[in-house]
């Protein structure tokens, strides 16, 4: 659920105003930030299965160190130390991940490491349905931050539209496009998703609170 995730670190900002974007954006997407490293690194594995689900042809086969519910507790809990302004709200994003990927996964989501138990909703069974949620989730997302923020200059104003339009493109691209054309590849690609709580990051700091 990848715009749901961003809009979890938007709507943050309405409940830790005084926390930059940058954490906000980057806790819910933690999970996703440490899955490319460990892929590289040998300790989990994806396979291409084009028609595994309907919103995307990536088999998660194993991924227990970035996303399992334990691990998650674990991260969540690493993320909020690292950063006190906001601690709880970027705990809480960094748990919402595992959250969101278990409505959006089918049961392929692990509990824990050393456990073989998995859990995962479907969501991802049915293209219509997944366009509607993170749809609607995204929608609430900016909105919560329009009402929060406002730009105090053009780059604040024009960066964070480019961002909202340009993960809107991703995301159909993503769901409407050809499957990765071999693991490394995806690996390769999904480093850039480092590239998103910077951006936010950076058009934050050129919008200020609302009274």
């Amino acid at each position: 659920m990848f715009l749901g995730h961003v809009a979890v670190g938007l709507a943050a900002k309405k409940v830790a105003p005084k926390t930059s974007l940058l954490w906000l954006v980057g806790a819910p997407g933690l999970l996703d930030l440490l899955w490319p490293v460990f892929l590289a690194l040998g300790l989990e594995e994806v396979r291409i299965a084009p028609g595994i689900t309907a919103a995307t042809p990536l088999d998660f086969v194993s991924y227990p160190w970035s996303h399992s519910l334990v691990m998650t507790l674990v991260w969540s809990s690493l993320a909020a130390t690292t950063y006190a302004a906001g601690a709880l709200a970027i705990a809480l994003g960094v748990t919402s991940h595992w959250v969101l990927d278990w409505v959006s996964h089918r049961p392929d989501m692990p509990l824990a490491p050393w456990s073989d138990a998995k859990a995962g909703l479907g969501l991802w069974n049915s293209v219509p349905a997944t366009l509607v949620a993170e749809a609607l989730l995204f929608g609430l997302g900016l909105w919560l931050y329009v009402r929060t923020t406002k730009p105090s200059d053009a780059t604040g104003r024009w960066a964070f539209a480019a961002f909202a339009a340009f993960l809107c493109a991703v995301y159909l691209g993503n769901l409407f496009g050809p499957p990765p054309p071999s693991v490394p590849a995806l690996t390769g690609v999904t480093f850039t998703l480092f590239l998103v709580p910077l951006w936010a990051g950076w058009f934050d700091r050129h919008r200020a609170l609302r009274a």
